[in-house]
This record gives C-alpha cells, sequence and structure tokens, in this order.
C-alpha cells in the first residue's frame, strides 16, 4: 500500500516527498484531466518516467487483434488509446546539468493534488552536480471551463543565499511519439505501440508551436500547439522551433541570487476523424488564443469557480474517519476528471490516467460511474448515453453479424467497435445492453427529463429490448429463457439463466414497452407494433429467475449451486487474482466468484427480492466471493449495510474509496479504477444512505457504522437539490431548492420543503449474524491499516 505515503488532509493528496520506485502509481493518481484532455502525473522534466501519458478522449489507433484459433464473429481489430504529443515538458538546464532528482542533492521535493483548486503542484529544492542550487515551483492545470486547454506556471529561482548566479536554459517541448516502455505479463495492460503518429504539419511562432499528426491505421487526425509568457530579467533569450515530432522554446538567461524566472506555457488540443488538416490547426489555434486572452489568473479563478459549483453539489462529508473522508473527495474528484468534458464521447474505465485496459469502455460506466453523475451533473450522464446511441448503427451491424434482432452493443470499446478478443468474457456478455438500458431508465426517473426520454431513450430501450427477445425462448414450459450467456462475474462463463442478466433484461423488456406506449410517435418511427410491445411484456413476466430450493438461495445460473466449491483453504495467497494463476475452465466450472453478481443484481433490482431473500442470499455468496474485481467491495457494501452488516459495509466502503490511493489492486500503474471510484460514493448513498428509487419515488433508509459519527450528502433529483444529514440516531432532509417533495424513510412517507427540515429517528440495525469471507480474503482496507 502507498497510503502512508500522503499526508491526511480532507481537499488534497499532498506527496511530501519524492518516491522514484512510486512513480508508475503516483503518475496515474496525480493525474489532471476534464474528460476530453489528460494528462498522466509525469514530473515536469520528464525523467524520470514509468509510463508518460497524455490523452484525448477517443483518439485511438486501430491495431490487428489475433486469435489462436479464428471464429466466426471474432473481430478483427482492436483499439488503443493513443499518447498524443506531450506538451508536459519542461527541461531545465543549471549551468549545463540538467535538473534530475536523480542526481545532485535534493534537498526537498513535494507535489499536492488540490481537489478544489483543481491543480496539481510541484516544489522542488535542489543542488546540481556542480554545487549551483536551484528551487522550482510548478503548478499544472487541466482547464474544466476551457476544454481544449491545459496550462503550466513553472518557476525557476536562486536563493538569495547562493554564492553565485547561474545560468539558466528552460526548454518548453511539444513531443510526438514518444519512446514508450513496454509491459507484458499481466492481460489487463494496454497493449503497446510505437511511432504511431504521422506527421502532416509543423510550424512556429516567437514563442511557440503548433504541429498535426494522423494515425497511421484509424487516420484520426490531432492538433497540438502551445504558446509561453515570460517573466524574468528583462535580458532573457527567447527562441522558438518546430520539426516533425519536436516543438521547442527555448529562454535562456543568467539569475542572480534572489531572482527568478517565470515561465507560463499555455497548450490547446484537438482531434477530429473528419476535419481537415487546416481546420484542425484553427481549432487548436483558436483555442490557443483564447487560454492566452483569459491568461493564467483567469484560468485558474475558472476553475475554482467550476469546483466550487461542483463540490456544492457533489461533496459527501463523513465525521470520523480523516483518510476516508480524503479518499471520498478523491474519487469523486477523478470521477469528474474522467467525464465532466467528455460530451458525448466514451468515458474509459481508466478515465485518462493511463492506457490500462487499452483506454477501453465497459459496462461498468453505466452501472458505476453515471450514477454518480445522475444525481450530481446530469448533464455529464445525458452525454455518456448520448455516445452510446451515436453508436447505435454499429450496435445494429454488430446483432445482425451474430444473427440477432436489435442492437448487440460491445464488451469493450472505445468508438463503438467490438475490441474484446475473449467471446466467452466479451460476445457472450450480453448484459452490458441492459445495463445501457438501465442507466437510461434511471437518468430519466433522475431528472424528468422527457425530451431525452424521446429522442434518445426510447432508440435505446427499443434496440436493446428486440435483442433480448432474440436472444432469449420460451420454452416447452412457457418460461423465457436466456441461454448461454455471461453476467458480470467473470468466473462463470456462457452459463442459463444468469439471474443479474434475466432480471435486468426483464427492466429492459418492460421499460421498452412503456416508452413505446408513451411515445406513440417515436414508436411508429421505430416500426414497433402492439404485438411486439406485447411479446416484450409476455417475456417480461415469464422470465426465468434460477432458485435453489433445498440451500434457500438464488442461484447465480441455473445449476451454480450444485457446481463444487472452490479449494480456498488450498489456494496460496500470492495466487490471487485467480485468473492470472489458473486456467479459466477450472474457474468456470467451480463455485468462486470474481464480482458480486448476484449481490449486485439485489442491488439494482431490489424489488426482486424479499428482505429474507436478500440477507440469505448475501451470506450465502460472500463466502464464495474473492473480490478478484476492482467493482467487487461497493456492490458488498450497499448489500451489507442493506442486510444489517454495518461494520463490514464500512470495512468494503473503505476498500472501495482506498482502492488506488492505497493501491491495494497493485495496478494503479495503469490508472485508476473508476468505476471503484464510482461505487464509493455510491457506498455511501446506497449503502449507508439506503437511498433507493421505486417508480419515480426517492427512498432512505440510512444508518451508520460504529467507526462514523456522521455523514452528509446532497442529492439533486428532478431539479432539486435534497440535504441528507445523518447524526447517530437521527436523520435530517431538507430540500434546499425546488418544489416539496414526498420522499421515504425506513418505510414511512414525508414531504420536505424549503421551509423547515424534517429530521426523523434512525432505527437501530437488526441483529445479524458473523458473516465470513473466503480463507484469507476478508477485506483489504480497514480503518487502522
Amino acid at each position: 500500500m502507498i497510503t502512508n505515503a500522503f499526508r491526511v488532509d480532507p481537499w488534497t493528496v499532498h506527496e511530501p516527498r519524492v518516491d522514484l520506485d512510486a512513480l508508475p502509481q503516483t503518475e496515474s493518481l496525480f493525474a489532471l484531466a476534464n474528460g476530453h484532455v489528460g494528462m498522466r502525473g509525469n514530473l515536469d522534466e520528464g525523467e524520470p518516467h514509468a509510463m508518460p501519458g497524455t490523452y484525448l478522449n477517443s483518439f485511438f489507433e486501430s491495431r490487428p487483434l489475433p486469435h489462436a484459433e479464428g471464429g466466426f464473429g471474432f473481430p478483427d481489430e482492436g483499439q488503443t488509446l493513443v499518447n498524443v504529443p506531450n506538451g508536459k515538458l519542461i527541461r531545465v538546464l543549471v549551468d549545463d546539468e540538467p535538473l534530475d532528482v536523480r542526481y545532485g542533492e535534493l534537498h526537498a521535493h513535494h507535489r499536492t493534488l488540490d481537489m478544489r483548486a483543481g491543480t496539481l503542484t510541484r516544489h522542488v529544492d535542489w543542488t546540481s552536480p556542480n554545487g549551483q542550487r536551484v528551487t522550482v515551483t510548478s503548478t499544472r492545470m487541466v482547464s474544466f471551463s476551457q476544454r481544449a486547454v491545459a496550462a503550466i506556471s513553472y518557476e525557476v529561482g536562486v536563493p538569495a543565499d547562493a554564492g553565485s548566479e547561474a545560468l539558466l536554459v528552460v526548454q518548453s517541448e511539444l513531443f510526438a511519439n514518444e519512446q514508450m516502455p513496454v509491459i507484458e505479463g499481466d492481460p489487463r495492460v494496454a497493449a503497446a505501440l510505437q511511432d504511431v503518429l504521422v506527421p502532416e504539419h509543423h510550424s512556429n511562432s516567437s514563442h511557440g508551436a503548433r504541429m498535426t499528426h494522423q494515425t497511421r491505421r484509424s487516420e484520426l487526425r490531432v492538433g497540438a500547439a502551445m504558446e509561453h509568457q515570460v517573466f524574468g530579467p528583462d535580458d532573457a533569450q527567447v527562441t522558438s522551433s518546430c520539426s516533425n515530432n519536436v516543438g521547442r522554446t527555448t529562454v535562456i538567461t543568467r539569475l542572480r541570487p534572489g531572482q527568478t524566472l517565470r515561465v507560463v506555457k499555455y497548450m490547446a488540443y484537438g482531434w477530429s476523424s473528419q476535419r481537415s488538416q487546416p481546420a484542425i490547426v484553427d481549432q487548436v489555434e483558436a483555442a490557443l488564443d483564447a487560454s492566452v486572452y483569459t491568461g493564467w489568473d483567469g484560468l485558474l479563478a475558472a476553475q475554482r469557480e467550476y469546483l466550487d459549483a461542483f463540490w456544492e453539489k457533489a461533496d459527501l462529508e463523513i465525521d470520523g474517519d480523516p483518510r476516508l473522508q480524503q479518499a471520498l473527495r478523491f474519487c469523486l474528484f477523478q470521477v469528474l476528471q474522467a467525464g465532466a468534458r467528455a460530451e458525448q464521447r466514451a468515458i474509459g474505465a481508466k478515465g485518462l490516467t493511463g492506457q490500462g485496459y487499452d483506454g477501453h469502455s465497459f459496462w461498468d460506466g453505466e452501472t458505476f460511474v453515471l450514477p454518480v453523475f445522475m444525481y450530481t451533473q446530469p448533464r455529464a450522464a445525458a452525454d455518456a448515453l448520448r455516445w452510446r446511441h451515436s453508436t447505435l448503427d454499429i450496435a445494429y451491424a454488430h446483432a445482425a453479424h451474430l444473427g440477432l434482432d436489435g442492437a448487440a452493443f460491445p464488451w469493450r470499446t472505445i468508438n463503438g467497435e467490438e475490441c474484446s478478443g475473449y467471446w466467452p468474457a466479451g460476445t457472450a456478455a450480453f448484459h452490458v445492453n441492459a445495463d445501457i438500458a438501465d442507466a437510461v431508465m434511471r437518468y430519466v426517473a433522475a431528472t424528468d427529463d422527457r425530451e431525452f426520454e424521446r429522442t434518445i431513450g426510447v432508440d435505446l430501450l427499443v434496440a436493446t429490448a428486440r435483442l433480448w427477445r432474440s436472444l432469449g425462448h420460451h420454452d416447452s414450459d412457457s418460461a423465457f429463457r436466456i441461454d448461454g450467456v455471461t453476467g458480470p462475474d467473470e468466473y462463470s462463463a456462457v452459463a442459463d439463466n444468469n439471474v443479474y442478466t434475466n432480471l435486468m433484461a426483464q427492466k429492459n423488456l418492460r421499460g421498452a414497452a412503456d416508452v413505446a406506449v408513451r411515445w406513440p410517435r417515436e414508436a411508429e418511427r421505430l416500426h414497433v407494433s402492439p404485438e411486439e410491445v406485447a411479446s416484450w411484456r409476455s417475456a417480461a413476466t415469464a422470465m426465468v429467475i434460477p432458485f435453489d430450493e433445498a440451500l434457500g438461495v438464488h442461484q447465480q445460473s441455473e445449476g451454480f449451486t450444485r457446481h463444487a466449491v472452490w479449494e480456498f483453504e488450498n489456494t496460496p495467497e500470492d495466487h490471487y487474482p485467480l485468473l492470472l494463476n489458473y486456467p479459466y475452465f477450472d474457474l468456470y466450472r467451480k463455485q468462486v466468484v470474481k464480482q458480486p453478481d448476484l449481490v449486485l443484481a439485489m442491488v439494482q433490482c431490489p424489488d426482486a427480492f424479499t428482505p429474507q431473500q436478500k440477507y440469505d442470499n448475501f451470506v450465502y455468496y460472500e463466502r464464495i466471493t474473492v473480490r478478484d474485481s476492482s467493482l467487487s467491495p461497493g456492490t458488498l457494501a450497499v448489500m451489507a449495510a442493506e442486510t444489517g452488516h454495518m461494520d463490514l459495509a464500512y470495512d468494503y466502503l473503505c476498500e472501495s474509496a482506498q482502492m488506488d490511493l492505497a493501491d491495494l489492486e497493485h495496478n494503479v500503474r495503469d490508472g485508476v479504477h473508476l468505476a471503484a471510484l464510482g461505487s464509493a460514493w455510491t457506498s455511501i448513498v446506497m449503502g449507508l444512505g439506503g437511498m433507493r428509487t421505486h417508480d419515480g419515488r426517492l427512498t432512505f433508509a440510512p444508518r451508520l457504522p460504529a467507526a462514523l459519527s456522521g455523514l452528509r450528502f446532497r442529492i439533486q433529483w428532478r431539479g432539486r437539490s435534497v440535504h441528507v444529514a445523518i447524526e447517530g440516531s437521527h436523520a435530517t432532509y431538507s430540500l434546499e431548492k425546488g418544489d416539496e417533495l414526498e420522499l421515504g424513510h425506513h418505510g414511512e412517507e414525508f414531504t420536505v420543503s424549503t421551509d423547515e427540515p424534517v429530521t426523523l429517528d434512525v432505527p437501530p440495525p437488526p441483529a445479524v449474524g458473523e458473516i465470513e469471507q473466503p480463507p484469507g480474503r476478508a477485506p483489504l482496507f480497514r480503518r487502522h491499516a
């Protein structure tokens, strides 16, 4: 774990000293992004580094996708997020000695990620090998207010007590086709691509440079530009040059003791699959000019204003655990960075913090990330679903290729094309289609955005409902079966009647039938007949939901509870995650769960289970769930809280929130685990807050674990702002704006208005017994860690 490397502060992540061994992790943790542009937290000088990275959302290169044995329907090409021209580089030479923290004497080095200011600040105090002491203070930002813009303020000084002046050379660069390290041995790590950017254009001004490139296979065009303002001695010399892959602005001056040189660097990025090279040049030039016009102070002020507005709606405040408080805000900040300005492009599983999973988006975006936006930043959630809608034609074609009706959305993708080379976990994981439909219905319920439902939602719900009606069938007993599919648990594949899939498909079918009736003109446009609507309702009503009567629990899929139980006692601790140490065929035929599949079904479809079934299911599946996925603890936290296991809920909440700050999965080097960070919000709001939605109503069932004395959060609901404050045995609900609202509290209905808060008693949790996890798989992070 690397948590102890950071000072605990509620609004910052502060690294008091540089740890070269931890650079891979901190480059991800200190990444800055806005959903369009992302920059890993590399040191300003570029070296040492683990993985340099500057990314643009959905800018990718295609690559052949080899298969050991080909098969019909297998994708031929994959997609990988591309490292675009790096504008973070600012190299410094002090009397001909490069500033490099590995050489000379490093007196101080600390970095601070400020989650209210939206900046990464770094301070260095260094003496070169030849004895010249200098200090460096840099502040980096990726702008939320100006989508295409990033900026750095870089200040070098010679201390007043230094013995001599220094000859200083600052080289600020824009560097394309950087040499990338190759990481092997883990199939989850991104494919390495080298020199994928083909130069098209380059030019320079007196204080900056511009360049455009095109990818070799995907033929996407990217433009990058930089401009500088220089503040320092009047005789400072500034020159600029640009070649195919390197733009450079050089500042040379002599600094006497007590003097400083400050360089403000503005960067702009843009890409397109259709715009011409001159148009891209003009696009980034305009963004660059706007950033210079706004100025450094203006960009900082706009950044703070944007984040103040975000935190006012989204902040989670807890009492009793400062480390958890810091982690929760880190989680929210990273979710915001991934999707705030994505604007109808994908939200990848790593956001824009690294190339893990090749930069792909998965089903967990709709399930774990979009809920955060739905209740805090609804526009970002709508934009993400509009991106899915923009790929409908590809999804229709994919379904047709598989011999199915409707639309089959991909398991993993950047632009909508399926990129999974392993069909049992990819093509067979059809639940992604219901996850998208569920996100549509949840968004509309939270916002009452009927125009979105009419223009976007109907298309997505109808397309996915048609897939389910085509994929499943009525058997001889008239039950509706969905056979041969893979649910969320990747340690089980190609199973019959997966409960999660079937319940989500059931919800999808009913939702599609409802919107077809509600929007008859849109249904007519899609050629939806009354007979088709009736077939959807019939399939939903007859859906098979496997239940083991002998054990009294639901089966994750038909026959699952009859499989042999995995030999947990004989599994060495260093053999987790199991997928890296055991063959899939052995995992598939045993009772061992990677992601809590059946538990997630109870969270997403709560009305399909009785309270006793939830309790019994949770206890049973807790014993066989190994949590080899970062998606697991957030889901488990919600159900632990609902079933009265409050201390366990707290343990899982901490695990989800600390997933990256503590590097619990040992792979944050590849980028943050965005879905886990999103599910930390779910752990609080749906877990400890007990928030649920039922037929357009918002209900709560709050309880706190012993470790916490207070919790406060806000929910944006249909134009209203609902504030929930839980203090010990009481919960107070207040409406900060909007018309009065009927809410539920532990089964009791009440009305809240802006006039007066409502305070209600919180009943104690029910008495529960001990609950067990597999040997050695207890929650990874507890408060005392």
